[in-house]
């Protein structure tokens, strides 16, 4: 612990003298970086969540956070908010060659790649990592499955990247068309991140193929959080983070195996991030691990502390979703459902209205902004009870 005080230390003195966001929460507290000398003092600090990191960059720019200027950073990205996501110039920036290894993904291996390089950070994100461990990349992205499946079956593929329920995507397609899932893939191991993941979803997958899933877990802001190994059990921290389970109204770290909110400070100071609050709930597990790593664990995700949603890797904000909402002048209200039948994410969006409603238009305009795409529904005025929720999340995690 006292190697990881230290670097938290770093990221404290850092933020204070260059982040005004960061500046602004030591003057509300009445308080200075150095007046934190151990992580039982550290609690004290406010926690920083996604909601105000995106009215403050909105109204001050992104160079208020950033110790350099923004010419300086290796890429920005925009995740749906919108919120800017720098990443610096550092090798492994987001820290998942640890998670990566843990899964057993060793050089020589091809990875497809199937998360998205488009503005998120996803794809090039988890790519790095990759090539230093000395692994080769296909960077197919999301979709196109009948290409997917041809990348699998013409190459030796021997790694897989992406979300789990999208795997399962591509061996149900295969099967169908004719392939053998084991004799015509040569995949071993799949590393899956994004959404949570069901034990019944994981072996299903496993058996269908032959293959081990692993997972990560972490977010747009921060990279990696926390890995599985080949053991199982809940996923070890990252030896790159310090992570606190904390009360969700307070802020303050609560006793060990309570469940509670996952508050995560990176060890990097180009983009210094104070607490910052995930909206996740989870425990921590203090039992030895028989891989022999040290790093404690997360039980894994218990669930939401917030008024979001993550959806197939993506955040979904009401907020964000009301801009949309509001371009239909007969829409009299509208309500988001997110359901998961079959262990697969679909957003339904309903929408009350008299009159008839361009949901072709909708869909285009909704996905623009969201990154998502949803089924819509119109319905009559009065099917949504007043006083409703915008966003109902009614999945089930078996």
């Amino acid at each position: 612990m006292k190697r990881k005080w230290k670097a938290v230390r770093e990221v404290l003195l850092e933020a204070e003298l260059s982040s005004g966001e960061f500046r602004a929460r030591l003057e509300k507290l009445g308080a200075c970086a150095k007046d934190f000398k151990s992580f039982e003092d550290y609690g004290r600090i406010p926690p920083l969540r996604k909601r105000d990191i995106i009215g403050l960059q909105a109204e001050h720019g992104l160079r208020w956070f950033l110790n350099c200027e923004p010419g300086q950073l290796g890429r920005i990205y925009q995740s749906p908010g919108p919120i800017f996501d720098p990443e610096g110039a550092d090798p492994d920036y987001w820290a998942w060659t640890e998670g990566f290894f843990a899964a057993g993904f060793r050089p020589g291996d091809l990875a497809q790649m199937t998360f998205s390089y488009h503005m998120t950070p996803a794809g090039l994100m988890l790519e790095q990592p990759l090539r230093g461990i000395g692994c080769a990349v296909i960077p197919a992205g999301p979709g196109n499955t009948e290409k997917q499946i041809e990348f699998m079956t013409g190459l030796p593929v021997t790694a897989f990247v992406g979300m789990t329920s999208y795997l399962k995507v591509i061996g149900e397609k295969a099967m169908a068309a004719g392939f053998d899932l084991r004799k015509d893939f040569r995949l071993k191991k799949a590393y899956v991140a994004a959404e949570p993941l069901p034990e019944g979803l994981r072996r299903e997958v496993e058996e269908m193929f032959g293959i081990t899933v692993r997972q990560g877990y972490g977010t747009a802001d921060v990279g990696c959080i926390a890995y599985e190994c080949m053991e199982l059990g809940g996923m070890h921290l990252s030896n790159f983070r310090h992570v606190e389970i904390c009360d969700p109204v307070t802020g303050e770290p609560l006793p060990e195996g309570e469940v509670g909110e996952v508050v995560v400070t990176p060890f990097f100071t180009d983009y210094p991030l104070v607490r910052l609050a995930t909206g996740d709930l989870s425990s921590i597990d203090l039992s030895p691990c028989a891989c022999g790593r040290t790093a404690r664990k997360l039980t894994g995700w218990k669930g939401r502390a917030d008024d979001t949603a993550k959806v197939k890797g993506q955040f979904l904000y009401p907020a964000q979703a009301a801009t949309v909402c509001a371009r239909q002048p007969d829409v009299s209200a509208w309500q988001i459902r997110v359901k998961n039948p079959g262990g697969r994410d679909v957003l339904v969006v309903l929408l009350e209205a008299d009159l008839e409603i361009d949901t072709n238009a909708f869909v285009e305009d909704f996905q623009a902004v969201m990154k998502l795409r949803p089924v819509v529904e119109v319905v009559r005025p009065g099917t949504i009870p007043a006083g409703a929720p915008q966003l109902v999340d009614e999945r089930t995690f078996d």
